[in-house]
């Protein structure tokens, strides 16, 4: 390990690291495909029409309420319209600037209090704080959960981006001053009015278990000015949440609480179900290079020892507030009946930090049998990158998809790349180098998103919605006076973001609302559009993209 005297540039060498993993992860290509069907439309056209329209308070699409979630989200698209235009870029950088902005309050946390349990508060500007900073933040934001999310126009990542900063604000103002739970309060009322009371029950939970751990919930309450920073909380989420009730009345109240939040956590909603092994599988996945090293991570901090937490300072229990915090979440969502991948991103950054204060403490039997692991998953990722056509297809949108990928050579590149990970990695294990394991995991992973993850990407975007692009493109100029839009067998709601017209879904072409348009613009698969037509009294087809037809037909 470096000394003190070689910190600072230590550090400039640091931010420079986030600073790239944080381009290629979130920014770099962000519209780089067009918005991807069902739900990410649903979120740009709300915002869109909110923009459009002035009407703050109240989310619509094609003409209908969307009480899913509460308006930050959107509000937060529609300021990125207004400064950008319409566009990918504007509806996905709230996700990317979430991310980024949770990945650089990490890295500062680190810096702070990310030294081991066995350090010295002495040695505190130490190079390895700057290790454990500079792996906590590569590993939050290279890997697949995150990556997907930060480049995806919904408001998973942007509730993960507030209740992450609302504990680590909890843990400065717990372990440095006091006035950072103002902070606390803060992000827990804009991850509220992003995505209702779970913005809450999350961040309090976590602080709940924390402090029931070191016995001091008594302490705690007194402490973190529970009427102040709830009456600031309040003052920030409850006009909204006034206003679209008195607006809205039971409906919204039955919609967005009733269903969205209480059936969600109770019942499985629209066939989310899953085993309750599930966020095992999940974790296990979306956290790879680096979810191999997390159950030595979370053993070496001796969860057990509770006397031992208990005597250290403050400023040095980092480790266990973020082990805590990942298995409130966890446990909290296992237990949740309706179950998505994308509910346990806000723990990924706890799973981050502890990975950080691993690889920058003193090297111990954990972290070797970590290192070899990764690199055993580093062979296994080349061989299914090799093999990962074979294993594409299913979606009869993009009947050609694994042939496209497999001629574009996206995924043996990131074979090889895979390939060249696990030869350095050896070789790091065998010259006794274990600790920079991780750089391998960062410059792989970094490489397999540029070489194939956002290549396969535009691939699935040149099959899957480009074609409905296209049409929309069509549509806007070919649309006549009077005549409607509708879409014959399927729901794709980027059709209406595109178009920025309302469209009539209909999953029959005899459908008795398709024949009461008169004459309308339908889009659908070529059988859908054929049967139409023969159900019409004439009809005309205008262009034909990949899977999808556009035809004009008179109904009378």
């Amino acid at each position: 390990m470096a000394s003190a005297s070689s910190s600072s540039p230590a550090r400039w060498v640091a931010i420079v690291v986030v600073v790239i993993a944080l381009f290629i992860a979130f920014f770099w290509q962000l519209d780089g495909i067009g918005l991807v069907d069902e739900t990410e439309p649903l979120f740009a056209e709300a915002a869109r029409q909110m923009y459009a329209t002035g009407d703050w308070i109240t989310p619509y699409f094609n003409g209908e309420t969307r009480f899913d979630k509460p308006p930050l989200v959107y509000w937060a698209m529609a300021l990125g319209v207004h400064i950008f235009g319409v566009g990918e870029w504007a509806v996905r950088l709230p996700s990317a600037m979430a991310a980024a902005g949770l990945v650089g309050f990490s890295f500062y946390t680190l810096q702070r209090f990310g030294y081991s349990q066995t350090d010295s508060v002495s040695h505190q500007k130490r190079t390895s704080f700057t290790l454990a900073a500079v792996v906590g933040a590569v590993a939050m934001a290279l890997h697949p959960q995150t990556l997907v999310w930060a480049r995806t126009g919904v408001s998973d990542m942007l509730l993960s981006g507030c209740m992450g900063a609302a504990l680590l604000c909890f843990f400065w103002g717990y372990a440095e001053h006091s006035r950072w739970y103002y902070g606390f309060y803060t992000f827990i009322a804009l991850a509220v009015l992003d995505k209702g009371p779970v913005g809450l029950v999350i961040p309090g939970l976590v602080v709940l278990a924390f402090a029931a751990y070191l016995g001091q919930i008594r302490t705690l309450l007194k402490e973190i000015k529970l009427l102040r920073g709830s009456l600031l909380a309040a003052l920030l989420t409850v006009p909204w949440f006034v206003a679209v009730t008195v607006i809205h009345g039971q409906t919204y109240i039955d919609s967005f609480f009733g269903y969205h939040n209480y059936e969600r956590f109770t019942d499985v909603v629209n066939g989310h179900g899953a085993p309750w092994y599930f966020y095992f599988a999940v974790v296990a996945v979306g956290f790879l290079p680096w979810s191999p090293g997390l159950p030595f991570a979370m053993v070496r901090l001796r969860p057990w020892s509770m006397s031992h937490w208990r005597r250290q300072p403050r400023e040095k229990q980092l480790g266990l507030f973020a082990l805590i915090w990942f298995l409130a979440i966890f446990i909290f969502f296992t237990v949740a009946v309706t179950k998505l991948p994308s509910y346990v991103l806000p723990l990924l950054p706890a799973a981050a930090i502890m990975l950080g204060l691993m690889w920058a403490g003193p090297i111990q039997r954990g972290m070797w049998v970590s290192a070899a692991l990764s690199i055993l998953f580093f062979a296994i990722l080349a061989v299914a990158s090799y093999l990962t056509p074979n294993w594409l297809g299913g979606d009869p949108v993009m009947p050609d998809f694994p042939e496209r990928v497999r001629a574009s050579q996206a995924m043996l590149y990131g074979s090889v790349v895979w390939g060249l990970a696990t030869l350095a990695g050896m070789g790091l294990l065998l010259t006794r180098r274990v600790r920079w394991v991780w750089a391998v995991s960062f410059v792989a992973f970094a490489a397999f998103v540029i070489v194939s993850i956002l290549p396969v990407a535009a691939v699935a975007d040149s099959q899957r919605q480009l074609p409905l692009r296209q049409l929309a493109n069509t549509i806007r100029t070919e649309q006549q006076p009077g005549e409607a839009l509708a879409m014959v067998g399927f729901m794709k709601p980027s059709l209406v973001f595109y178009t920025q017209r309302p469209v009539l879904y209909v999953y029959n072409p005899d459908s008795q609302q398709l024949r009461s348009t008169g004459q309308a613009l339908v889009v659908g698969h070529p059988d859908e559009i054929a049967t139409a037509i023969s159900i019409s009294r004439s009809g005309e087809i205008l262009q034909t993209e990949e899977t999808y037809q556009l035809a004009r037909l008179l109904f009378e």
